[in-house]
């Protein structure tokens, strides 16, 4: 009789501890579907998020480049504020998923982005453009690092007023 119950709690044993290592295996899982689904969304919204800025640092130069009251102007300004508007909901996204120091290089994007905007808008000297490009810049490494995506510098890259975007 001991023997049957010697084997019957090494069977229960050994079932619960089956139970336990195959449960802890797939939470496992699920953390690095879910991790891996959240980085693949970062990516997303760090891409669409630069182009965007992109695409409204050259609609507003192309605005500036057009005259005064020409359609042509008009069409530009146009696209740039819908860039602009696209801007905006892509930052709350990007506010939602970044990493702060990501979140807070976007902000410094913003605000010299805003400047270059109104600055079109007026027709006023518009700011530096290596500000923007600088800042993107930061941007861009923010992003590689909470994605964990490292880079090394190509040698040329070494080179001192070597121009990065």
């Amino acid at each position: 009789m001991i023997t049957q119950i010697v084997t019957l709690v090494g069977v229960v044993v050994g079932a619960l501890t089956s139970f336990l290592a195959a449960t802890m295996a797939e939470r496992t899982r699920h953390r690095q579907t879910m991790a891996t689904r959240w980085d693949e969304r970062k990516l997303s919204t760090y891409i669409e998020y630069a182009s965007c800025v992109k695409e409204i640092s050259s609609t507003a130069k192309r605005a500036r480049l057009a005259a005064e009251g020409s359609d042509e102007r008009r069409e530009y300004l146009a696209a740039m504020e819908s860039a602009e508007l696209r801007r905006s909901v892509l930052f709350e996204t990007l506010v939602l998923l970044a990493s702060p120091a990501a979140t807070e290089a976007a902000h410094q994007v913003n605000l010299a982005l805003w400047r270059a905007v109104e600055a079109t808008r007026a027709q006023d000297a518009v700011p530096e453009e290596e500000e923007l490009i600088s800042l993107m810049n930061t941007y861009h490494e923010q992003a590689r690092a909470d994605l964990g995506v490292l880079r090394l510098p190509a040698p040329d890259q070494e080179r001192p007023g070597r121009r990065r975007h």
